[in-house]
């Protein structure tokens, strides 16, 4: 029975990751609501760089949650079957909690304007001097790239 259930998964996460990546690697990526709204953009000179991390959004701590749970009900028997589930979920959320959290970079910049703001990029791609464009779509930074 275990071994039908792992190869079930198996096939599963084979299944979905064979069917996910239809759109070609590289690109940026927006959400579908952003076809149908005026994005606004500014440039500026970074000023300043802090490393940060973002925060797990709760997705990495609850597939972790679930993967570590799955992983432990299949050692043991008994009590230690029960001990191993605990541990497995236990320990699969906090693995998914630092795997969901992502590197980062709070840039101070000075627009075109004259004006100074902060804003937060994910990744460490930028560095100070650097000129950028941030793309707005109200308040909300959808975007912040290269010049």
């Amino acid at each position: 029975m275990k071994i039908k259930l792992i190869i079930a998964m198996l096939i599963s996460i084979v299944v979905f990751f064979s069917i996910s990546g239809c759109a070609k690697p590289g690109l940026q990526e927006v959400d579908a609501g952003a076809t149908k709204q005026v994005l606004y953009s500014q440039s500026g000179t970074i000023e300043s760089i802090r490393p940060v991390a973002i925060k797990d959004n709760g997705t990495g701590t609850f597939i972790g949650a679930i993967t570590g749970t799955v992983l432990g009900s299949l050692l043991g028997h008994g009590r230690g079957s029960t001990l191993a589930t605990l541990a497995g979920g236990l320990s699969g959320t906090y693995v998914g909690n630092q795997v969901g959290k992502s590197n980062a970079q709070e840039l101070t910049v000075t627009l075109d304007n004259g004006n100074s703001i902060i804003v937060i990029a994910k990744g460490n791609r930028f560095h100070r001097g650097q000129r950028i464009r941030i793309v707005k779509r109200g308040g909300r930074v959808v975007n912040v790239e290269a010049l």
